[in-house]
């Protein structure tokens, strides 16, 4: 199964904030950012005279020199950050021509991880981080069918849209050995590249459960330092994403514990902690779109109390709960926890996600059971 990719959910907002200043487009490696900044091109390819790529020998000679394509309203900027002084080369260039010219503006991790290194660009751009393909990128009116299809192939562009197994494992090896290989070497200064292979094939069985980090250093023989150390870079890579714990002052809460999960959930072995990555991921997703188009503080944690009970999800906007999502495979009626974490939180709204097709239940005074379509659907997730 194939399908026919939509226009990317940032395209609007993007295209509105054009107007009044740069937009940066971050986000993991082989996401699609570079299409995505095609699409506001007119036919565009790598051809493109806007199409400025740093990788491009004359492209970067040219841009040297102070010179622009001339005649272009819009200009799309890849991989410019790999130059050393490209805050102060783009603000040049932004100064002298952002009343007739936007600027557009792609990288990997390198380009959020750069931006925060000096202000001479601050107040001049708005900065998005896309995310891979979700349910509803795929399709208007998804099918079970979709939903299959994303859970075995993952949200990432190529091994989505080809739907096949032979192309999906080696793209994954290529993509890993890219991430370890070249971004972690242009942004960290790490000795140990294999040690942090094993802890990246060791990453998708960690997925759903409360994060050990002392285990895994027992795994690849390291202190949980470097551990820690390690998985912050691979957070930093756009690799994996950890959510911290909720706590209510009715609840006994844990307060220390993180679970873990990947940017790429195809890869987590077990069928019930890839959905929940893919729910995960769904609502990280949901989080930052309102961060970066609103501006509101989003927050994505779990809730898990001394005695083990455990809602997988609850998302905070502005501090505030906003709702909270449990997650099963199955059709079941609602998680015991949930409805006892309903009685002792001010968390409004309880929803219990699955793969199948019955839907009861009120989340408002309850718990709603219901198809993870249609909660997408519902609550307009990106």
């Amino acid at each position: 199964m194939a399908f026919q990719p939509r226009e990317r959910y940032l395209h609007l907002p993007v295209l509105s904030d054009l107007a009044e200043k740069m937009v940066f487009i971050g986000g993991p490696r082989q996401v699609g950012k570079t299409t995505f900044a095609f699409g506001f091109l007119p036919g565009a390819s790598q051809r493109h005279p806007a199409y400025l790529s740093w990788d491009n020998v004359q492209t970067h000679a040219a841009l040297l020199l102070g010179e622009l394509p001339p005649n272009q309203r819009l200009l799309v900027f890849d991989e410019i950050h790999k130059y050393a002084k490209w805050r102060n080369l783009l603000k040049g260039f932004y100064d002298t021509h952002s009343s007739t010219t936007s600027f557009l503006v792609t990288g990997s991790a390198r380009l959020d991880y750069y931006r925060r290194g000096g202000d001479s660009l601050q107040g001049r751009y708005h900065y998005y981080r896309m995310h891979p393909f979700s349910l509803r990128e795929m399709a208007p009116e998804p099918t079970s069918d979709d939903m299959a299809h994303l859970l075995k192939y993952g949200g990432f562009p190529e091994p989505l849209l080809k739907g096949d197994e032979r192309g999906w494992r080696r793209w994954q090896r290529e993509r890993v050995a890219r991430v370890i290989a070249e971004d972690l070497r242009d942004l960290e200064h790490v000795r140990e590249v294999s040690t942090l292979e094993l802890l990246a094939e060791a990453l998708p069985g960690r997925v759903g459960a409360p994060l050990s980090v002392s285990g895994l250093g027992l795994l690849v023989q390291a202190s949980h330092e470097a551990v820690e150390r390690w998985i912050s870079i691979f957070e930093r890579l756009y690799y994996c994403f950890r959510i911290p714990p909720y706590g209510t002052p009715r609840v006994r809460a844990v307060r220390k514990e993180q679970k873990l999960y990947l940017w790429d959930w195809s890869t987590v072995p077990g069928a019930g902690e890839r959905f929940e990555n893919l729910v995960a991921s769904q609502l990280l997703k949901y989080c930052h779109l309102l961060e970066d188009t609103e501006g509101y503080r989003m927050e994505l944690r779990f809730l898990r109390d001394t005695d083990r009970r455990e809602v997988d999800f609850v998302v905070l906007r502005d501090r505030r709960p906003e709702f909270a999502v449990e997650c099963k495979t199955g059709e079941r009626g609602p998680s015991p926890a949930a409805a006892y974490f309903r009685a002792r939180t001010p968390i409004p709204r309880f929803y219990q996600v699955h793969l199948g097709c019955r839907d009861f239940g009120n989340a408002d005074n309850g718990v709603r059971v219901l198809p993870f379509r249609a909660f997408c659907e519902e609550l307009g997730m990106p």
